[in-house]
């Protein structure tokens, strides 16, 4: 049976009218009468392929990200390669999300739709689109949890973005399904930020001016700029990484971040190292969730002294990351950082990556 116009139920537009328009090849009544019938058909190219050729199945990657930047708290977001999460899902009959398997998590993770970063987003879109469409979602992570890598982001917007395609891509910019892959993020961390959804939706890096309505501005990538991101293995929830904030800082403070942040997108426009290098000095975040972090003086001053421009906390923690212009430095530094984790018995795993300008992709 063909949709009615006016139902809307997909997605589409109302039927043309006074004859073809140019948006659509033209409409169609799908009964003999034309009199008596009230279904259309679209010839639409586009949404005859979205609503005949949809996929039933997708797997999808979700990479890795960087809250903050160093010193854009809570504003900035940058997308890494790898890690990532990879999500698996099916259209099903029921109506209903059910989450089937969840792997890589070691069971800390709940099956629970209304639990789950992955289907709390899912649920989200459906509800917007006021769809019933029920999905079977098998969810690998591949990244650690509590890691400051955007693990419950990657998931969400993985979820968010397999979810749209099934549906025909109802939602069509990227930017648009963020507010959905948000939600996500409120289930795991009790607020709606988007400084790792939505780099890891757009890829890149990116600076959220505005949450609500949101506003995203997608920042310059400087070509030579690479990322070594270190992860010891050890966990630290964004709950508590949060909790040892101060709930005020003074206007001294505060000037001097903004400072900081304002010279960082303008290094990273006039692609000068030195500027965003002298740039990543955060005042308001890593005083305190540095203390957090085993060995993090150690291992940021080891950066430092092998190259590094810059050096910080990733998002809310315990990975650190620094900034270099080659990858043959980056695994000098790298590879340093890690042997001062392990000074303190702290095992920890090394990721060198470009900026990723991607985002998340279908597999």
């Amino acid at each position: 049976m063909c949709p009615t116009p006016d139902s809307n139920r997909y997605g589409f537009p109302p039927p043309p009218q006074g004859g073809a328009s140019a948006n659509f090849a033209s409409w169609a009544f799908c009964g003999a009468n034309v009199q008596k019938s009230n279904f259309y058909f679209i010839l639409d190219l586009q949404l005859f392929k979205n609503l005949f050729f949809m996929k039933d199945s997708i797997t999808v990657f979700a990479p890795a990200t960087m809250g903050n930047v160093g010193v854009g708290f809570d504003v900035m977001g940058l997308c890494i390669d790898n890690p990532g999460d990879e999500v698996i899902i099916t259209k099903n009959n029921t109506g209903k999300i059910v989450i089937k398997k969840i792997t890589g998590d070691d069971g800390k993770l709940s099956l629970s739709p209304s639990k789950n970063t992955v289907s709390v987003a899912i649920t989200a879109l459906l509800k917007h689109l006021k769809l019933k469409q029920g999905f079977d979602i098998i969810l690998n992570k591949k990244m650690p949890l509590g890691s400051g890598l955007g693990s419950s982001a990657a998931s969400a917007v993985a979820g968010i973005f397999a979810a749209n395609i099934l549906l025909g891509k109802p939602i069509k910019s990227r930017k648009n399904l963020i507010p959905f892959a948000m939600e996500g993020e409120r289930v795991a961390c009790g607020t709606a930020h988007a400084d790792n959804v939505a780099p890891c939706m757009l890829g890149g890096i990116v600076l959220i001016r505005k949450n609500n309505p949101l506003e995203i501005i997608e920042l310059a990538v400087p070509k030579k700029l690479i990322v070594v991101m270190v992860h010891p293995h050890i966990e630290l929830l964004t709950k508590d990484s949060r909790a040892v904030m101060p709930k005020e800082i003074t206007v001294k403070t505060a000037s001097k971040q903004w400072a900081n942040t304002a010279a960082l997108v303008a290094g990273l426009y006039k692609n000068d190292f030195k500027i965003i290098g002298n740039s990543i000095e955060d005042f308001v975040a890593e005083p305190y969730r540095s203390k957090l972090i085993p060995q993090f003086d150690i291992v940021k001053s080891i950066a430092l002294k092998s190259g590094a421009i810059a050096c910080s906390i990733s998002g809310s923690g315990p990975s650190v990351f620094a900034f270099c212009t080659s990858k043959k430095r980056a695994k000098f530094i790298g590879n340093n950082m890690k042997l001062a984790f392990a000074k303190g018995s702290i095992n920890s795993t090394v990721y060198v990556s470009n900026v990723n300008t991607k985002g998340v992709r279908v597999l």
